[in-house]
């Protein structure tokens, strides 16, 4: 990389619109580092669901914040790993019952202070593409390229129903949607960085495009920028 300024990459959307799958596809692509904020917000989540907290008791999980060892690391192939302690829990966290309490944990302004230093040190260090909910409008505004992923509530439950399915779940379509719908609410109408398409952002909708395609159009807006970036 020598002297050039880190080349950093912004992914917001709602839950489900598969920005993990697109960004990780397209860090690969372009050897950068992937970050995926969720998967942070969701270790704090399974913490404060093994401490015996509701996943509304914000005095419980302010408490354990200054006691949490969060690490991101990185396997041979660039993929992240999420460790709580010592403890490897990248795939504990991918319950649904961690995704509700990581949506609850997220609205609180002492976490995301707790996890904004170390997402903003990655971008000053790496060329980065980072997803999440507010990644664009608060944790790098100043990114390279900003991009709002999203795609329909029905598409998006279907997606995720599909891959609970494959991973052996029973779960109800209905309910899936339905825990979708919640998840929109509560990004959206939350105090602390809510859901929003950052000023500046490239929408992608993936309704209708398949994930291959999905990657094609979001490689195409990244080469098209460090082009311009790095001539």
């Amino acid at each position: 990389m020598g002297m050039e300024k880190p080349f950093s990459v912004a992914i917001d959307g709602p839950s489900g619109a598969g920005k993990s799958t697109i960004a990780r596809a397209s860090a690969l692509r372009f050897g950068f580092i992937y970050v995926d904020t969720g998967a942070m917000y969701r270790t704090i989540g399974l913490a404060a669901l093994r401490s015996g907290l509701g996943p509304h008791e914000q005095e419980g999980v302010r408490a354990l914040l200054p006691g949490l060892r969060i690490d991101l690391r990185y396997g041979p192939s660039g993929e992240q790993r999420m460790f709580l302690g010592d403890e490897d829990v990248s795939a504990l966290i991918r319950t649904q019952e961690v995704a509700m309490y990581a949506s609850c944990v997220s609205s609180m302004p002492e976490v995301r202070a707790h996890l904004l230093e170390a997402q903003r040190s990655l971008a000053r260090t790496h060329d980065v593409i980072m997803d999440g909910r507010d990644i664009a409008t608060v944790v790098l505004p100043d990114a390279d390229l900003k991009i709002f992923l999203t795609a329909s509530a029905e598409k998006r439950a279907e997606r995720r129903w599909e891959e609970l399915r494959a991973r052996g779940s029973e779960e109800e379509f209905g309910q899936v949607l339905r825990e979708i719908v919640e998840r929109d609410r509560q990004d959206e109408e939350r105090a602390a960085a809510p859901l929003k398409i950052a000023e500046g952002a490239v929408v992608v909708d993936t309704s209708e495009l398949s994930l291959k395609e999905s990657v094609e159009r979001v490689c195409a807006l990244i080469e098209e920028r460090l082009g311009g970036v790095r001539g």
